[in-house]
């Protein structure tokens, strides 16, 4: 188990990271404390065991899996459900489970009595990587994604790889898909996958360990800039086209990251922004990492209709350009304005002539 402590706005987070990290944190974190659990029913049901062992007087809260339960509807059942078991300030939330689980779990914590102590166990490679650090909380409003939410940073973040070991395929591309963005702004990591078969990429066991370079990576970034004014903007690399996918062809966030990150990569480079040669690499691991198994690849000829959900993203102003998070080189990036005409139409024939060959 690795550790790593870094300030946020209430204090101290701590990441405890690998192997061991439930067993030597939940006994500490647990005690002395009134608890109350937040999971979902699928990850509820995989590890039973789990909450039995850690949390034997609690009767989890349930969310729906995946989006569903990232409502305003399920954020007031648990509000309620907080507040009909007399919950005071003192008390501790643990959210148990993948990133929409973190996301209204972190609200509801940020929310209670004005905020209350909040402890993250992200249980998928995506959340463990990424979602469950920084503090952002959200639900979703409609079609449109995290349109409410708070910065509210959790106490600690305990990620463990046992919760991996039962995951889908699905799920473990899904991580894949921000390790890769991950690679993209660290040299090191980079290295480390450049030139890596499909084979190695699709290994739980080697993806386990860059879950802690990636998870503290992040940790630095957040903590020079926890508001996502300035740094922390590179983590949304690929992120603009992405959501657009995300919502129109309902692939998960993590395929979604790589067609993005693909997308954006190639026309940064065209447009001059990328140098070429970081550019070819990239999106020749990008395409690897596409083609991990399941491969699920879009009907990009209805492209044209997703992109314009790109108007809709949260970096953009009133202007009308499109605003993109694009890497540079090997550890850099820039902020990259277009108009939405430019950005459609190069995003559009990008993906058709790499995906009709």
């Amino acid at each position: 188990m690795r550790m790593k402590r870094f300030q946020t706005s209430l204090g101290v987070c701590t990441l405890s990271v690998g192997e061991g990290a439930i067993e030597n944190r939940l006994p500490v974190l647990t005690a002395g404390r009134t608890l109350f659990i937040i999971t979902d029913k699928t990850v509820f049901s995989a590890h039973r065991a789990f909450f039995a062992r850690y949390f034997p007087d609690c009767t989890p809260f349930l969310l729906p899996a995946g989006e569903k339960g990232k409502s305003e509807k399920q954020l007031f059942k648990i509000l309620k459900r907080m507040s009909a078991l007399g919950l005071k300030r003192d008390c501790r939330v643990f959210a148990v489970g993948g990133g929409a689980v973190g996301d209204v779990g972190a609200m509801a914590a940020a929310l209670y009595m004005r905020g209350v102590s909040l402890v993250q166990i992200p249980t998928t490679l995506l959340s463990q990587v990424d979602g469950s650090i920084g503090g952002k909380t959200a639900i979703n409003l409609g079609a449109i994604k995290n349109a409410a939410g708070c910065f509210y940073p959790a106490f600690e973040v305990v990620a463990d790889p046992m919760f991996l070991r039962t995951l889908p395929r699905r799920e473990i591309k899904c991580g894949l898909g921000e390790i890769v963005k991950y690679a993209a702004l660290d040299p090191a990591l980079f290295t480390r996958l450049d030139d890596m078969e499909t084979a190695a990429l699709s290994s739980i066991t080697f993806l386990s360990e860059l879950v802690a370079d990636c998870a503290f990576l992040k940790a630095e970034i957040v903590e020079e800039d926890e508001r996502d004014e300035g740094l922390r903007r590179c983590l949304n690399l690929g992120h603009t086209t992405a959501h657009a996918l995300e919502l129109f062809y309902s692939l998960s966030h993590g395929e979604s990251v790589l067609f993005g990150l693909l997308a954006e990569t190639r026309l940064a480079a065209d447009r001059g922004v990328c140098e070429r040669g970081f550019a070819d690499k990239l999106t020749a691991l990008i395409l690897t990492s596409i083609a991990v198994s399941p491969v699920n690849i879009p009907d990009f000829k209805r492209i044209h209709s997703a992109l314009q959900l790109a108007k809709a993203d949260k970096k953009n102003v009133s202007d009308g350009m499109v605003r993109l998070s694009v890497p540079v080189a090997a550890g850099e990036w820039t902020l990259f304005a277009l108009s939405f005409e430019d950005y459609a139409s190069e995003t559009e024939a990008i993906l058709r002539e790499i995906f009709s060959k």
